[in-house]
């Protein structure tokens, strides 16, 4: 990996002090154990990050001697049920939704069972290499299949219902859902385009008028879609290293970041996301850090360190924020830490393929 001088900015930074060794309550008769928990940012400003865990399988998210325990008193044989390269996630009624490139399926994981199965998309609705997903508020997810070329529509009983784009249409990569449009970015078109929700008519496209003949306006290479509380649109472009912002309607309001390996600045910028705020995170995969701005494009911090022991990043592609499962990691929180929302960062390669941490304050 590059040592760019972000890497090093970050590393050193928090290296000097964001890993916070405190006393867990497990002794023995002969020594106490120890939990290393690991804040983000570094003292001496406040923590507002806190790395969990980490999990790639289902034995990971019910714990490997628990699981073999159950299963030497029952005499069950365990499915070793596991991701292989994720990339894009959502969630959804306390199920996580995760395309895997690799196995060319959306894998489902119920939070309170902490249990792993794949979407049955059969028939017409089949997957090839699913990438990015989003679910509406009545849990129908549509998904960008990069091999189909289409973004394929599955009510909440995961019934194929209906596809968007034809072959060599459009390469759609990301997809987001208002209330009455579906968006889609577009890597052929260099585009994000706009259809309409109940009808699946196309409406427009992104950037549009004007916009569309200024350069720094314009969209070249869109990842990653996130709609804010205001219905504002945040494209991701990989390739000019910037997140661009438009209204509902299409219409430019700014550009969030640059090319560079500063705060602020993106090498090899992937997945986006916006929480309840309208702070924008997004994910890095050159620096493999999470950048955190405000809702006017300042930065405001970053979190995750790939050298900080099990807090680590390795190809990171998506970021998403949750509100809903935070009671599955309370555990993992450290002694007056309290969670506020959680965020999901997936990596690509490495055995630690969805790193959960938390948002919060010392109580």
């Amino acid at each position: 990996m590059k040592n760019t001088p972000l890497l090093r900015t970050f590393c050193t930074v928090l290296l000097t002090g964001a890993v916070l060794a405190l006393a867990a309550g497990c002794a023995s008769s002969s020594k106490t154990a120890k939990t290393a928990y690991y804040f983000f940012p570094a003292p001496p400003d406040e923590p507002h990050f806190q790395y969990l865990t980490s999990f790639s399988s289902e034995t990971d998210l019910n714990g490997a001697a628990n699981r073999s325990f159950v299963s030497y008193l029952t005499g069950a044989q365990t499915l070793r049920r596991e991701l292989a390269k994720p990339y894009g996630i959502a969630s959804h009624g306390h199920t996580l939704y995760i395309c895997d490139t690799e196995l060319g399926s959306v894998v489902l994981v119920d939070m309170p069972t902490k249990r792993m199965r794949v979407m049955a998309a059969q028939g017409e609705g089949a997957l090839k290499m699913p990438l990015n997903l989003t679910l509406d508020t009545d849990g129908n997810a549509y998904v960008a299949d990069s091999l189909r070329d289409q973004v394929v529509i599955f009510d909440r009983s995961e019934n194929f219902t209906a596809s968007l784009g034809k072959l060599d249409e459009m390469k759609p990569r990301d997809v987001a859902v208002s209330a009455d449009r579906i968006y889609v970015a577009d890597l052929k078109g260099h585009c994000v385009r706009v259809f309409d929700k109940v009808t699946r008519a196309p409406l427009f496209s992104i950037p549009r008028g004007d916009d569309a003949k200024q350069h720094s306006r314009q969209i070249f290479t869109p990842t990653n879609l996130g709609l804010d509380s205001k219905g504002r649109l945040y494209v991701g472009d990989t390739g000019a290293f910037r997140v661009q912002v438009y209204d509902a309607d299409g219409k430019y309001l700014r550009s969030v970041g640059s090319f560079g390996d500063g705060p602020g600045q993106f090498a090899r910028l992937k997945g986006i996301a916006l929480d309840r705020e309208d702070r924008l995170y997004t994910v890095d995969a050159m620096s493999q850090v999470i950048q955190v701005f405000d809702d006017q494009g300042r930065l405001l911090t970053w979190f995750a360190d790939p050298t900080a022991g099990k807090a680590t990043q390795n190809l990171p592609a998506k970021v998403m924020v949750d509100y809903d499962d935070v009671s599955a990691f309370a555990s993992y929180a450290a002694p007056g830490f309290k969670i506020e929302y959680l965020v999901f960062v997936v990596n690509q390669l490495g055995p630690h393929k969805v790193g959960v941490y938390g948002y919060g304050s010392k109580k």
